[in-house]
């Protein structure tokens, strides 16, 4: 039989490895959140543009202006944590396509067909949408 102060003991280091959990995985999508709202902002003309010299995808095409648009509304919504489970499971999605329309379509291998950036989006994305957001509140 256990008592109260040797089920303290135990539960107390859970508790702080779950809270710093939190905490990490709360500045890990941020981070990723703002790193992906920059390379949205790429669409759009912004940050260089698509070619360095400040040129946006051109306005309503498909998928290339839309892309942007739902890059950067999942962004914000993985910034802020709303609905940060359903945003990053759209945007594995959005980056898995990326990777199997245009990159793949180059050589079988990220390394060789420049998808490592979506390759990874999308793999970061999918933890997320699986472990939730985290926080960082007590």
């Amino acid at each position: 039989m256990t008592t109260t102060a040797q089920r303290q003991t135990t539960t107390a280091p859970r508790l702080v490895t779950a809270r710093r959990t939190e905490l990490v995985l709360a500045a890990f999508r941020v981070v990723v959140a703002f790193l992906f709202g920059c390379h949205a902002l790429v669409g759009f003309g912004l940050l260089g543009g698509i070619d360095g010299q400040g040129t946006a995808v051109e306005f309503g095409s498909w998928p290339g202006w839309w892309g942007s648009v739902i890059q950067l509304v999942g962004a914000v919504l993985l910034l802020t944590g709303l609905w940060a489970r359903a945003a990053a499971f759209a945007l594995s999605g959005v980056m898995a396509y990326a990777y199997f329309v245009y990159h793949q379509a180059e050589a079988l291998l990220p390394l060789h067909n420049t998808g490592e950036l979506a390759a990874l989006y999308a793999w970061i994305f999918l933890l997320l949408a699986a472990t939730g957001p985290g926080r960082f509140r007590r």
